[in-house]
């Protein structure tokens, strides 16, 4: 019988796509027998991006603006906000969204991580760049009220009408948002 520790972390890689069961457990065995250094360093540098490096070559850009972090729910939505060329700041990558439904609760993603983040780097702004949907709703008020504190500035990105629509084509939930984030020409 495993330790509870190993079960857990087993749990959590079997989460991950392509990874079965006796993957998940083969890899945390590793993990667990691994320098204690390298695991530390593996978690204290990653913001969740696709990468091959660490720390990822976003993160590493002295260009980028150290003090602004953008809370996407997966690594791929980092290539979303990088084509649209108008964010400089950093990343973070939850690895998902709350929904209890589905038995995703805050410890089943990476908001210990963006603590201990915010514990280690001068980060005074937060994006949160999650879906409109009821658990990226959820998530946003969740880490907005988690993280809430003096001097760091929480936002979440506008909501609206797509680029090239007309008003007959949107709900009445995105035409909401589209009036309420307006802002001044």
């Amino acid at each position: 019988m495993l330790p509870e520790s190993i079960t857990e972390l087993t749990g959590a890689l079997g989460k991950l796509p392509g990874i079965g069961p006796r993957s998940a457990e083969r890899i945390a065995l590793h993990l667990v027998q691994t320098d204690t250094a390298l695991v530390r360093h593996l978690a204290d540098t990653t913001c969740g991006a696709l990468t091959e490096k660490s720390p990822c070559p976003i993160c590493d850009d002295p260009r980028r603006d150290p003090a602004i972090l953008c809370i996407v729910e997966r690594a791929v939505d980092i290539l979303s906000v990088e084509k649209s060329g108008g964010f400089r700041g950093k990343f973070h990558v939850l690895g998902g969204k709350i929904s209890p439904l589905d038995g995703v609760d805050p410890e089943d993603l990476r908001i210990n991580e963006l603590e201990d983040r915010l514990g280690r780097e001068s980060i005074q702004e937060i994006i949160i760049a999650l879906g409109t949907d009821v658990e990226g709703d959820a998530t946003s008020f969740y880490l907005a009220k988690r993280f809430q504190r003096p001097n760091l500035k929480i936002t979440r990105i506008a909501h609206g009408l797509p680029a090239g629509s007309g008003l007959e084509y949107a709900d009445e939930l995105t035409l909401s948002r589209a009036l309420t984030g307006r802002r001044e020409m």
